[in-house]
């Protein structure tokens, strides 16, 4: 962010970073990791600094108009998905920024194949798009809902013990053509401790103004965890690739959760080398008429 060297958010980012071929453990990354970090204040001036700097680049991103960026974010249910959203992009110009929020499928979607409805939402080209939740879910809570399979009605000598593996194979191969048109990917896996989730699920009772956020399905969901923790190191390991990179990030203290992101983020679009687009001789004549017209007076001088 500002003040801070490319080196060391890059040296800071190694450590939630999963490299493609990695033989990752979930059990590596603490939920309650905050880094070098120790005072909620110094990170919250740093995640303001980052928002500055990720306003400026996202509006050279919309000028240039020639790449899109798209963050995918997957979690536990009150891992704070909304809220990261909410607080990183919190300075992106709306009109650069769109937000998919995938719940279960519809009919019509299951008449598709498994990734047709998150082709339909990529970020246009100057834009960024942001997957809360994505087509991941067809290798998570599909796998441990495997009775999910029949609804998707997929020929059945296709439906393999070799489907989760196939699933990761079309992934890599789908976000490898995106990268090849332009299309920047950074996923992020809000890694929250199960003793974390109970606390805000309880906040989520006990507060009225978070009652709206409690759902009997979270409790019923939260009885699988040891099944969606396997399935969900099983998905980072086989899809963590070079151009689509996970990012296993501590979520049980969510404003070190937002630093990390931004530095992600902004890692990201530092990369592209982002300039305002370059104005042509014809262009510079068009502005000089322009102002002719609107000021003669200087013109005439």
């Amino acid at each position: 962010m500002k003040k801070v060297s490319q080196k060391k958010i890059e040296k800071f980012l190694r450590k939630y970073q999963v490299a493609e071929g990695e033989k990752f453990r979930l059990k590596d990354i603490d939920p309650a990791d905050t880094n070098i970090f120790k005072s909620v204040d110094f990170a919250r001036e740093r995640l303001a600094e980052g928002v500055k700097v990720m306003s400026r680049l996202q509006e050279k991103l919309y000028a240039q108009d020639k790449w899109s960026l798209l963050l995918i974010f997957q979690a536990m249910d009150a891992a704070g998905k909304d809220g990261t959203i909410k607080h990183v992009m919190s300075g992106i110009n709306p009109q650069g920024c769109q937000v998919h929020s995938f719940k279960g499928p519809s009919s019509l979607d299951l008449n598709h194949d498994f990734l047709w409805r998150s082709n339909i939402a990529l970020p246009e080209r100057g834009q960024i798009g942001i997957f809360n939740r994505s087509y991941y879910e067809e290798t998570l809570v599909v796998r441990v809902h495997k009775e999910m399979l029949k609804m998707q009605r997929i020929p059945e000598k296709l439906v393999t013990k070799q489907i989760w593996k196939e699933r990761f194979e079309d992934i890599n191969a789908y976000e490898r053509y995106l990268s090849r048109n332009g299309v920047v990917i950074r996923k992020f896996f809000l890694h929250v401790s199960k003793g974390e989730q109970k606390k805000r699920f309880l906040s989520r009772l006990d507060e009225p103004a978070k009652n709206w956020k409690f759902s009997a399905a979270d409790m019923k969901e939260r009885g699988y965890w040891d099944d969606y923790q396997e399935a969900y190191e099983d998905m980072i390991r086989h899809t963590s690739t070079d151009v689509a990179p996970w990012f296993v990030v501590p979520a049980d203290n969510k404003w070190f959760t937002h630093l990390v992101v931004a530095a992600a983020v902004i890692d990201a679009m530092r990369g592209l080398d982002l300039e305002f687009p370059e104005v042509t001789k014809a262009q510079q004549v068009a502005l000089e008429e322009a102002r002719r017209i609107l000021d003669p007076e200087a013109g005439a001088n």
